[in-house]
């Protein structure tokens, strides 16, 4: 293994006399991949905003190069050859691939203020190549899937000559290829001496390529291992603090009941091509499918968010018109999105104003709002869910990934919707997280909720569906029952072979 390139020793970290990191340590060496696990609220993302400037901790040490890192700016970090690529995008939708990539510094822009277009698409071809990536750098980052932002994201931070490269959640949006396209880059740069931390949740992909990981439970530090010299169920163990004898909680009995959704003959103008299907009270439906399938698209045109060009929706037996998401709210349909901080929360508002946001008009009369009853609510649902927080005031943009997801959650429970429809409801959460998330729906399938599932994880379709459609191509290819279903059945209708 090969020297050691950054070290934090120490660090201690608290916000409004919360203490959120406690004799934290991390050991990165150069050449190495180094994943950092954790429940959502351990404190990785703290510890990460504390590595690149974003944050400065209350006391301990972190040492770079073998000197005290020391950061006045974010953006300094560029200049030490330290990069960071963000679950959530961080780019500029109606600029093309080559100017994001290079915003800021582009060829040409000191002289004369002229920015040479045709220097600047050169240089990101060459970056996005080593990715083997077929984009073309001169279209607009608006126009490309969100697996190809996702790689836009990672070539715009190679471009900086990076020694220390941090990935958070990487693959959350990528296709297998594109994984595997990632992980091909992951070694080039091992090789190079870039040293590495990867945060991810997906443990499959750990035994990839993982050399070391280091654990946080509750913002402390529990250990550091070889990965080589460990098991999954022991990072699981020591990442929750006890022991999950299985992914999923055991199926509670119930039974489906009366039809609550009849989707009829949809189609949009972009994708979805005659979907017909019908989901009942007291039932799981899971959607499955590859990126780019429609599945999202479909969600969407139901909840009213996308317009259809064709179609019906029928509810409890009755034909309704839902063109905005507000009628799908009065008409009991929930949505919770796939990119929960840009379409499901306020960052910037607290937890309370986030879960009441679509729920004022029942705890309000004449236009004043019952604080006192908002309140109540608010706190009960922090509670039930586990919400980790200082109260109900803090901000949601300062709240772990997975916290962010149970205030969404909140939203529409405090709704009571009769259909809720979950966009890859576990994306970015650890394990005791998803475990929760799954009680929780079945939780509201034995209270009568007719929930719709979309995940891009087979093991989850299959685990938790009663029954599962798959998608290609905007079309429903399958309807299969989940006795039936498998992943490779799963597959090959998902490549609509």
């Amino acid at each position: 293994m090969g020297e050691m390139l950054l070290e934090a020793v120490d660090i201690y970290k608290s916000y409004s006399g919360v203490s959120v990191l406690r004799n934290v340590q991390l050991h990165i060496r150069r050449g190495e991949v180094h994943a950092l696990m954790g429940e959502n609220g351990a404190g990785k993302s703290t510890l990460m905003k504390i590595l690149t400037g974003v944050v400065k901790q209350d006391s301990g040490q972190v040492r770079y190069k073998g000197q005290p890192l020391r950061i006045q700016h974010p953006k300094e970090i560029q200049r030490l050859g330290i990069g960071i690529v963000y679950q959530e995008f961080n780019l500029l939708p109606d600029l093309t691939v080559a100017q994001n990539i290079f915003i800021g510094r582009e060829p040409g822009a000191r002289l004369r203020g002229f920015i040479s277009e045709r220097q600047l698409n050169e240089d990101a071809a060459k970056i996005l190549q080593q990715l083997k990536l077929k984009i073309n750098p001169r279209m607009k980052v608006s126009e490309l899937s969100v697996a190809e932002q996702q790689m836009v994201e990672i070539a715009k931070t190679l471009s900086y000559n990076c020694e220390l490269l941090i990935l958070d959640e990487p693959t959350a949006a990528l296709t297998e290829s594109e994984i595997d396209t990632l992980f091909d880059v992951i070694h080039d740069l091992k090789a190079q001496g870039v040293a590495i931390i990867y945060i991810s949740h997906r443990m499959n992909e750990l035994k990839r390529i993982v050399d070391r990981v280091t654990v946080l439970r509750d913002g402390q530090y529990i250990s550091e291992h070889l990965f080589q010299d460990t098991t999954v169920d022991k990072l699981i163990q020591e990442m929750v603090g006890r022991e999950l004898t299985s992914k999923f909680p055991g199926k509670p009995d119930y039974s489906r009941g009366k039809k609550t959704l009849e989707v009829k003959n949809v189609s949009t103008k972009q994708l979805l091509r005659n979907i017909s299907f019908e989901a009942y009270e007291g039932e799981i439906l899971g959607i499955a499918g590859l990126m780019g399938a429609g599945r999202t698209e479909l969600a969407r045109a139901i909840f009213g968010a996308d317009r259809m060009v064709t179609g019906e929706i029928w509810i409890q037996g009755k034909k309704v018109a839902i063109q905005t998401p507000a009628e799908g709210i009065r008409h009991g349909i929930g949505y919770i999105t796939e990119d929960r901080k840009k379409d499901g929360l306020m960052l910037s508002i607290n937890i309370k104003d986030n879960i009441m946001i679509s729920n004022y008009d029942k705890y309000s009369t004449a236009g004043w709002v019952k604080e006192n009853e908002a309140k109540r609510v608010t706190d009960h649902y922090i509670t039930r869910l586990g919400i980790k927080a200082v109260n109900r005031n803090q901000e949601v943009g300062n709240l772990s990934g997975g916290n962010q997801q149970k205030v969404v959650l909140a939203k529409w429970l405090c709704r009571h919707t009769n259909i809720l429809i979950f966009d890859e409801p576990t994306r970015g959460i650890d394990v005791g997280a998803k475990y929760e998330v799954y009680e929780l729906m079945y939780e509201l399938v034995l209270n009568g909720v007719t929930v719709i599932m979309i995940s891009s994880e087979l093991p989850e379709i299959l685990g938790m569906s009663d029954r599962i459609l798959v998608m290609a191509e905007g079309r429903i290819t399958a309807d299969l029952s989940a006795e039936d279903a498998d992943q490779e059945k799963i597959t090959h209708y998902a490549m609509n072979q």
